[in-house]
């Protein structure tokens, strides 16, 4: 998939450094940090590209303040210079399509962002990659934008008291001397740029006693050694899950780091950050009848891993997709509850998901599909969240289990290690179900809001036949779902579904005799509010 490197600004809509000018294939990247943990001592990032473009001029890097130190294209001195947290080098002849070049960058300093500087829960200084969404480029010279995925070798040297964490397998550790030690990662596919981390500290490191699917190790504060097994459980059991429904896992090993996130859980690739305190008491918790620790930590581990296949293997091409990263991860979270903690477990989740987007929408009324939104971290909100996941959720219920988690196998398979739009979930569901989404993904994804169903029904005892009355009262246009409705007639349950074309549907059904009760969407199947009036 080609990443583009240009700013784009249509109409007022965001600008993104999304690609068409050249991509990064891998980063080599070698830090010192020096005794106390406060800076880097030295760095150097060997970064190989290649232009996708004809007559290629410019290698323009993100990156950040810290002082550069030399700089060479293809082992020469380059020629460059610096705009704010731009690295712009100056190629002394033009590159066409497919044209390889190979850039190192030699540079110290302490990075304002991106990689965090700051004390354990046990007081000891640590080191830790923090960089959703662009904030990489404060310590490793990149393209930073998501769709610009690449592999990366981390080789970091650190006093030897410390444990070392990066993306990718082990390959060596190797005894400097008495004071330091240096440590080799290699992430073999291809990630994006923000999951791209290394973390540094005096863990405890553990590893579970249960089988797990790929090597799986904790590394977490000395205070939190004694409740790392029982509040990370869930983890082997994610993996084993999302490798069942989805596609196998997709890295060489899973490291779960207890360190300094601004979030509850950042899914770096094979690498996840939980927030300092993910692992202390909490007051009162709702408890998971599976694993014995509250639902809030089963959920958040549960949604990080989620993100291994999706946002971290299959990443969205745009800011304006993240729907694909966290409605995916946040309805994946909520199957893993639904497995093992049962089916009221699982509705207790979505109801919950569901008000947390009514009282977003209340204050901001917008598609999921965002083109317009300024600052990133706003993007952090219900509609990709919350739903993003009742869309997935809706999605099912429309299409059914098989046919749905086909094409999500189809979707996850034809993306792996790239990136991939809406367009693309809608054309594997497409593929897996017979069905066209077109209306679906335009009302849901590309429109706002949620249909506001109002129910009537009034029984015509000559004709034995109730008529049904369904209007949609929202702002918007009509959504496409299917609505089912169930009518009690006595003891006995009947199901009818309604096929809304326009705002105003009236259908006439033959009963025995009156119901006695109408429900719209018993099982709750729609994100919707209703109102249903009882006729004579």
């Amino acid at each position: 998939m080609l990443v583009l490197v240009l700013t784009v600004s249509v109409f007022g809509q965001r600008e993104e450094r999304v690609t068409t000018l050249w991509q990064p294939i891998n980063y080599d990247v070698t830090i010192t940090l020096n005794e106390q943990l406060s800076e880097i001592s030295h760095a150097r990032v060997v970064l190989k590209g290649l232009s996708v473009s004809e007559n290629l001029e410019l290698i323009d890097l993100d990156f950040g303040e810290m002082a550069i130190d030399a700089v060479t294209l293809d082992g020469q001195p380059a020629k460059f210079d610096r705009t704010k947290d731009r690295l712009n080098i100056h190629l002394p002849r033009k590159l066409d399509i497919d044209g390889r070049f190979e850039i190192a960058v030699e540079y110290h300093g302490r990075p304002k962002d991106g990689l965090i500087f700051a004390n354990d829960k046990d007081g000891k200084p640590s080191a830790t990659g923090d960089n959703w969404p662009d904030r990489v480029h404060h310590w490793i010279p990149s393209l930073d934008h998501p769709s610009a995925k690449a592999t990366t070798r981390f080789t970091v040297t650190a006093p030897a008291k410390e444990l070392v964490v990066a993306n990718g397998k082990l390959d060596s550790v190797v005894n400097d001397s008495q004071t330091t030690r240096t440590w080799t990662y290699t992430e073999a596919v291809p990630i994006p740029p923000y999951c791209m981390i290394i973390a540094v500290g005096e863990y405890a490191k553990l590893e579970p006693s249960g089988p797990a699917i790929t090597p799986l190790t904790y590394y977490v504060p000395q205070a939190d050694a004694k409740f790392a097994l029982q509040g990370f459980a869930p983890a082997a059991p994610s993996l084993k899950f999302f490798s069942e429904t989805v596609a196998p896992y997709p890295y060489e090993k899973l490291a779960l780091i207890v360190g300094a996130t601004r979030f509850g859980g950042m899914e770096n690739s094979s690498a996840i950050v939980f927030s300092t305190n993910v692992l202390s008491p909490r007051s009162n918790p709702r408890i998971s009848r599976a694993f014995n620790i509250s639902e809030g930590l089963e959920q958040v581990v549960a949604h990080e891993i989620a993100h291994q296949w999706f946002g971290d293997s299959v990443t969205e091409v745009s800011w304006a997709d993240l729907w694909l990263s966290e409605g995916f991860a946040t309805y994946f979270a909520g199957l893993f509850v639904q497995k093992h903690d049962g089916e009221e477990a699982f509705q207790a989740y979505m109801k919950r998901a569901a008000d947390t987007y009514f009282k977003y929408e209340k204050t901001k009324r917008s598609p999921i599909h965002d083109r317009d939104t300024d600052v990133l971290m706003d993007l952090l909100n219900a509609n990709n969240y919350q739903k993003g996941a009742w869309v997935l959720h809706m999605l099912r219920s429309e299409l059914g289990d098989k046919a749905f988690f086909d094409g999500i196998r189809r979707y996850y398979k034809e993306n792996k290690d790239s990136v991939a739009s809406t367009k693309d979930v809608q054309k594997a569901l497409e593929e897996s179900s017979g069905k066209k989404l077109e209306k679906f993904i335009a009302s849901w994804i590309f429109g706002a809001g949620h249909p506001q169903y109002e129910l009537s029904w009034k029984w015509n005892q000559s004709r034995k036949s109730v008529r049904l009355t369904l209007r949609q009262l929202q702002l918007e246009s009509a959504f496409p779902n299917r609505v089912p409705i169930e009518v009690m007639v006595g003891s006995q349950r009947v199901s009818i579904v309604l096929e809304p074309t326009d705002k105003v549907l009236v259908k006439d059904f033959k009963l025995k005799r009156a119901p006695s009760e109408v429900k719209l969407d018993p099982n709750n199947t729609i994100l919707k509010d209703v109102v249903i009036k009882a006729g004579g």
